[in-house]
């Protein structure tokens, strides 16, 4: 496979980078807007691995759209109607780029993951194979691997710096951190939105098994929908035909590259190792058919 086409780290010379995430390149455009690029970079385990995953951040960028939209009726989000050609002068780069990146509303993000769980698998299924619950709320005794819950649950988690990990945190801590009004309006809205997301996925084949969620705030206080939404990198996708309650079901999403990774003798801290050309190829397709099944 070609990674040559794939984009792991920009270069913008007429805006001013303020810093870049595991997969996010952000520049500032103006007191009001940044620029955001998905690069095709891959983190694995809180790393970015070597070889970035070609269409990976057109991808992540186009189901975000196609979410956003869908959301708009619920809650304000970080879009605007400019795009790359109104802030950057390099009409070539413009071309490059055009299709993973967004001129965003600058706001001021909040220091909580909104995490929505529909279904008992990764840390929320390790908690309660310890304890009989997920951070902290008592589930039915007897559940199994990847069981659907009984209702949406959510389970916040702290954003952890670069190289750092979330960890999973109270609604009182979230309290205690934003305020009682702001925490009943995040995990309502988190909640509301999966619940619509997870209607729709399914209608396309698709269980939305957890997700989380960014909110921000503009200057008068108003809550928004910001960073990415819905995407194979923020959620777990799992084929509805492969579905069985008990195990692991596959996924759309990097789990593929994780299952990889387990098989080799490294300790999970940086530098990651290099992934073979197979394991990049299947894990480009993942993403595709990920937006393909999900947005037609």
């Amino acid at each position: 496979m070609n990674t040559g086409d794939a984009l792991f780290e920009t270069r913008i010379p007429d805006l001013a980078l303020i810093g870049r995430g595991k997969v996010r390149d952000i520049y500032s455009v103006d007191d009001d807007h940044l620029l955001i690029v998905t690069t095709d970079r891959l983190s694995a385990y809180d790393v970015v691995l070597p070889d970035p995953i070609p269409g990976k951040g057109e991808v992540l960028t186009q189901i975000s759209l196609f979410w956003f939209r869908m959301m708009s009726d619920i809650i304000d989000n970080q879009l605007t109607d400019l795009v790359i050609d109104d802030v950057v002068k390099d009409t070539a780069l413009c071309q490059k780029l055009r299709r993973q990146s967004l001129v965003v509303k600058r706001l001021k993000p909040l220091p909580i993951e909104a995490v929505v769980r529909g279904y008992l698998i990764g840390s929320g299924w390790r908690d309660y194979q310890d304890n009989g619950k997920v951070c902290g709320v008592g589930l039915p005794k007897g559940m199994q691997q990847a069981e659907m819950l009984p209702h949406p649950m959510f389970t916040p988690a702290t954003k952890a710096g670069a190289g750092e990990h979330d960890e999973n945190i109270s609604y009182e801590q979230v309290v205690e951190l934003v305020g009682e009004k702001l925490a009943s309006r995040v995990r309502d809205v988190a909640i509301q939105i999966y619940e619509r997301a997870a209607a729709y996925a399914l209608s396309r084949g698709i269980i939305i098994a957890d997700t989380k969620f960014e909110f921000g705030l503009d200057d008068e206080g108003r809550l928004h929908l910001i960073d990415e939404v819905l995407t194979p990198d923020s959620s777990r996708f799992w084929p509805v035909d492969q579905y069985r309650v008990g195990s692991s079901p596959p996924s759309f999403d990097k789990q593929f590259v994780r299952d990889y990774l387990d098989t080799l003798d490294w300790d999970k801290t940086a530098p990651g190792p290099d992934l073979p050309a197979e394991i990049l190829e299947r894990t480009a397709e993942k993403y595709r058919e990920a937006l393909t099944r999900m947005t037609g």
